[in-house]
């Protein structure tokens, strides 16, 4: 990208075509920090997806322990609703009258069934490793989880006695960001990827108005990830106070998300001693 005037560009490029602007040699960008984790697995992970692995690794094993968790006379691949709800699902009166604001975020990792994690997990690979790799480790990670926390929150509000799960809240964060991107970058390129993103999420929402879809979740990701992704911007290629400042936004992001699965412990605990 043109760090001038923020045109997608071939990294063979010298000079920009669209400004002239004289790109600098390469160096390693501030985006691409914070994916040493990635190297220590032996680039068995690949660096600039490596957290979009770390979110469907982590959707898979929730899914195989509800499988594991499932009484009999389930129908094979699917997650009975009562299991779902032990395991951290959302319901909108669980949350907002006993407290339970960790199902704000379990219930974006967990599935309903082995059509339902195929899904997400194929939109979450492609739209997730191009979020990743445009605004960073740091960026994505809080895109994600507020996109996530705002769709449900929407959902438990409209939807109050519904149980509700699936990662296609942060998902359609991850295509409110594409919506910003085209908002971000005035180029061609920019103004396509927004046109197609708009598509996605037209579709999306049209498929989420069949019986059993939360469109509320949906919604309230794809505005939360917009307004995150457009008040964030594009990372720079310095270290400066702003970097240092989504770095903090996105580490917080983290201990709030390992914080949600040991209060869901501590409950679901709770519940198995009764």
């Amino acid at each position: 990208m043109c760090p001038n005037c923020r045109a997608f560009i071939s990294t063979a490029d010298r000079v920009c075509p669209y400004c002239e602007f004289e790109i600098a040699p390469p160096r390693p960008p501030v985006a691409r920090r914070g994916t040493e984790a990635a190297e220590a697995l032996g680039g068995f992970i690949p660096q600039d997806r490596f957290v979009t692995f770390v979110i469907l690794t982590i959707n898979v094993a929730l899914y195989a322990a509800c499988l594991l968790m499932n009484p009999e006379g389930t129908d094979f691949g699917d997650v009975n609703g009562r299991v779902s709800a032990l395991l951290g699902a959302k319901r909108g009166d669980w949350i907002l009258q006993n407290g339970q604001w960790f199902r704000l975020v379990t219930a974006g990792f967990l599935h309903g069934s082995l059509l339902h994690i195929l899904m997400n997990s194929w939109a979450l690979f492609d739209v997730g490793a191009f979020i990743e790799r445009t605004f960073g480790v740091w960026r994505y990670i809080a895109i994600y989880f507020a996109s996530t926390v705002g769709g449900y929150l929407l959902s438990s509000n409209m939807s109050y006695y519904t149980i509700s799960v699936g990662s296609s809240a942060g998902i359609f964060g991850l295509i409110g960001s594409l919506i910003a991107v085209g908002l971000l970058d005035r180029s061609a390129m920019g103004e396509e990827i927004k046109q197609q993103a708009i598509r996605w999420a037209i579709y999306g929402l049209v498929i989420g108005c069949l019986p059993g879809m939360d469109n509320a979740a949906h919604v309230g990701g794809l505005v939360t990830g917009l307004a995150v992704t457009y008040a964030a911007g594009f990372p720079s290629l310095f270290m400066n106070l702003k970097e240092r400042v989504w770095q903090v936004l996105g580490s917080i992001c983290l201990l709030l998300t390992g914080a949600s699965f040991l209060r869901w412990y501590w409950w679901f605990s709770g519940m198995q001693s009764q």
